[in-house]
């Protein structure tokens, strides 16, 4: 077709009308002024060429020229090479109509173009040729039949001649001044058309040879647009597509029409076409308009390219040659005629610098030469040979080994293998015929030879069986099972608990604060009135004295007739009564301290005896009494005298205030007896004697009675009068005990200088043993509130400990020793006899055998 204003005349409706309209190159649309919004201002020349086959009866001006312009039009084209699937069907078919050749040229787009054209919102429509009005005023008449089929012929040959995978290329549009008219079209060469391919080089791009446009070019970027415009069919931009999931449509084309949605099937859908359809898997969906878009083999080859890691461009030669832009020989003839300055006829300092250091490098060992390096690494990859055992002879360096097991020791040889054995290691004839029965299982033999005598130690001849037992012993060294024992390397300090520290266990006593001064010999026994105001002691002067705690004021002096040796404050609060034991009588006092009221219920309540009925048996009659203090006594504050047949050496009171215990270590199963105040009786709790019983403690919760003998301690159950536990300090023998408030702990003291924590509810063995006295331990003590222990020994010191013991039954008590309080003197090898604590402040009284009491706060 060939676009000519003067001579235009309507196409006949003809088979080339709809072959027309379906052409593969689109051109894409100028901005005109006409009505219509699909014209186009350019069509293919196989359009144009269809034109002038249609109408053969009319003639045509321009069939002879390749372009027809004005020379106003500075318009530059480059048109789209036809698809290049023509090649076999143009090859079979010679003699095909032009329409044929059109219609299999169109290639897979074909099916595509069809059903665009049937949508009124499609970019086709915008992006179509010229409509039919508008085709039937640009068609021309051509004259000549001659012209006509020398141009369908043109068309075969070059058709024949294009190659299948040509690609097309892109339109390139150049706005039209606006005095032409939209309706008029330049026609190209049909070589320009098909499209020739143009190879292109490393670095170079050798363009294809433009059509020649009459009149003047214009410049391709003379416009404001620089770029191939792109037929973008959704008008809505770069934005996400899931804004439009809720609407039926999905944007809007260029005419400002909803493009609906394509309809969507399910998964059996899905498989139908993927089962039916041959071009599922080159099928692809546009995410602008949600249409189903089938790939070209052009397209597939560019993918499959891209993917490959090649060049998208199929023409594009990698391996071209290169093209020297730069000359590479010299020139005999010097740009700079300048003379060579002095410095460089010199040595370079620098360089003898780094020269020295190389040959320093080489002589010190640190850098190697190529030779010597190649040696190493031949070193190296030799294989290596070492002892897998230590010699027998002598020790070998074993550094290269890193986990090295060392041989076993062969025994060391015994008599009978000696050259001069005894004569009892010498075989009889029975033992050297048992032993030659046995020559087929040697292994049961009680030797593997014969022990024999020799006058000297040159008669002895060489051991035939040396080879065979020094194999014998490589092959056990070589297949005998190794295990290595991992040794754990535990340093010193990891072995020393780690502890908190002192501060963070505050408050405990630190310092010594009063003394308390007016006995004239040790004084063994020191007790605390519950309520802490008041302080009494007993002494080897044979008097108890009663102290002021707050002011170190005695108050009252007893004396007692014999030396004291143990003294208890009632526990209970609501009588005033201290017990004790002084020779063979265990005094009850009432020391006339504190509430005045107090005091006379105390009396009035011991004033009279209560009547019993029961009838002691012999045994407690004859061993203990319960007598009558005479007016003397009485004035001093004795209210009751109790009377053993042996020595007390102990008084200790139950939690309570009714019980007390004493204890005579010579009065063998007598040794422990219980004595109720409230009654005025007593009882033999054991029938048997244990031991040489060293003190007794009552639980202070649970009705049981701790008894320690000299290495064991027994807890008994008093209601069901049976022995509950054992528990084994370790010791030669026990000097004190004291029991935790809670009942759980208790503590032991032993002259061994060991001091042992019991554990009661996990093991009858220690839980923990201290060595931190450097003597006897004479004293233990608990406080009642605090977290605090103490123990005292002759060794002058009162060491202070913190033990915390959790309510949680899954965490051991924490042991932590505190402070070491060392204020007394040795006086006869004795020094700290006993300690006890205040029962509500954090303070310590010890006494001892420098005839003080001494308190640190």
């Amino acid at each position: 077709m060939v676009a000519n204003k003067e001579k235009t005349t309507k196409r006949k409706a003809s088979d080339a009308e709809a072959t027309a309209e379906q052409i593969v190159s689109k051109q894409e649309p100028e901005e005109s002024n006409q009505e219509s919004s699909e014209a186009s201002d350019y069509e293919s020349d196989e359009e144009n060429l269809l034109g002038s086959i249609n109408n053969d009866g009319e003639d045509s001006s321009d069939s002879e020229r390749e372009y027809a312009s004005d020379d106003d039009d500075e318009e530059e084209l480059s048109f789209e090479s036809l698809d290049s699937d023509l090649d076999d069907d143009a090859e079979e078919n010679e003699g095909a109509t032009l329409k044929e050749i059109e219609n299999d040229g169109d290639g897979e787009s074909g099916a595509e173009d069809d059903e665009d054209e049937e949508e009124a919102d499609s970019a086709d429509d915008v992006n179509s040729d010229s409509s039919p009005e508008e085709d039937e005023g640009e068609l021309a008449d051509s004259s000549d039949e001659d012209v006509v089929e020398e141009e369908v012929k043109t068309v075969k040959e070059k058709t024949k001649q294009a190659k299948p995978d040509q690609k097309k290329k892109p339109v390139q549009k150049e706005s039209d001044d606006e005095e032409h008219d939209d309706d008029e079209l330049k026609l190209g060469r049909i070589e320009d058309v098909l499209g020739t391919g143009v190879k292109k080089t490393r670095g170079l791009n050798v363009f294809p040879s433009l059509p020649k446009v009459q009149g003047k070019q214009k410049d391709e970027y003379a416009g404001e647009d620089t770029s191939d415009e792109e037929d973008i069919r959704n008008t809505v931009g770069n934005i996400p597509m899931h804004w439009y999931d809720e609407y039926k449509h999905i944007g809007y084309d260029w005419d400002a029409k909803k493009i609906i949605k394509a309809k969507k099937g399910d998964a059996i859908d899905e498989f139908l076409q993927r089962m039916e359809d041959p071009n599922f898997w080159r099928t692809v969906t546009d995410p602008q308009t949600g249409q189903r878009v089938v790939l070209s083999d052009a397209d597939v080859a560019l993918i499959k390219r891209i993917m490959a890691g090649r060049n998208p461009d199929a023409e594009y030669d990698d391996y071209e040659p290169f093209i020297e832009w730069f000359t590479s020989e010299v020139e005999k003839m010097p740009i700079r005629n300048i003379p060579d300055s002095k410095r460089s006829f010199l040595p370079s300092k620098v360089e003898k610098q780094k020269i020295g250091k190389y040959v320093h490098a080489l002589k010190m060992g640190w850098m190697k030469t190529f030779a010597e390096k190649r040696r190493l690494e031949a070193i190296r990859r030799a294989p290596k040979f070492y002892m897998l055992w230590e010699t027998d002879h002598g020790t070998e360096e074993m550094r290269r080994i890193h986990d090295h097991v060392v041989a076993p020791k062969r025994p060391l040889p015994g008599h009978a293998e000696s050259y001069n054995p005894p004569p009892e290691y010498l075989f009889d004839e029975k033992e050297l015929d048992q032993w030659k029965k046995l020559a087929k299982e040697p292994w049961k033999r009680k030797r593997p030879f014969v022990p024999k005598k020799y006058n000297s130690l040159r008669e002895v001849p060489g051991y035939e069986r040396f080879i065979k037992e020094r194999f014998l012993r490589c092959l056990d060294l070589y297949l005998c099972p190794r295990g290595k024992r991992s040794r754990i390397v535990v340093g010193p300090e990891y072995l020393i608990p780690k502890l908190p520290s002192p501060r963070d266990l505050q408050p405990f006593p630190t310092l010594q604060n009063l003394i308390y001064k007016g006995h004239t010999n040790m004084i063994r026994c020191i007790s605390v009135e519950p309520k802490g105001e008041y302080l009494v002691t007993g002494s080897d002067d044979m008097t108890v004295k009663i102290w002021e705690i707050s002011t170190a004021r005695c108050i009252r002096t007893i004396p007692t007739g014999a030396i004291v040796r143990s003294v208890a404050w009632c526990p209970n609060s609501k009588i005033s009564l201290v017990a004790v034991a002084s020779g063979k009588r265990v005094l009850l006092i009432n020391p006339k301290v504190g509430d005045y009221m107090l005091v006379k219920k105390t009396d009035d309540l011991l004033a009279e005896a209560p009547r019993s009925d029961t009838v002691d048996n012999e045994r407690i009659q004859t061993a203990v009494q319960w007598g009558e203090v005479t007016e003397e006594e009485n004035k001093l504050g004795v209210r009751i005298v109790i009377t053993h047949f042996r020595e007390v050496r102990q008084v200790t009171w139950h939690g309570r205030g009714d019980y007390f215990a004493t204890v005579m270590p010579d009065a063998a199963y007598r040794s422990v007896m219980i004595h109720q105040l409230s009654k005025r009786r007593s009882q033999l709790p054991f029938s048997k004697s244990k031991g040489l019983v060293q003190c007794v403690l009552f639980h202070p919760v649970k009705p049981c009675l701790f008894v320690a003998t000299q290495r064991h301690v027994r807890v008994y159950d008093l209601v069901k009068q049976m022995m509950l536990k054992k528990l084994y300090p370790g010791c030669k023998w026990i000097s004190s005990m004291a029991i935790h408030p809670k009942g759980d702990n208790l503590l032991v003291g032993t002259y061994e200088k060991r001091l042992i924590w019991f554990d009661l509810d996990l093991s009858t063995k220690p839980y923990q043993q201290l060595r931190i006295h450097n003597a006897a331990i004479r004293s233990v003590a608990f406080h009642l509130r605090y977290p605090l222990f103490a123990s005292a020994g002759d060794d002058r010191s009162v060491i202070v400990s913190h033990g915390m013991v959790y309510n949680d039954l899954l965490q051991n008590p924490l042991i932590v020793p505190l402070r070491r309080l060392k204020n007394h003197e040795v006086v006869n090898d004795f020094s700290v006899l006993d300690t006890v604590f205040h029962p509500t402040q954090p303070w310590i009284f010890s006494s001892g055998a420098d005839n003080t009491v001494r308190l640190y706060t």
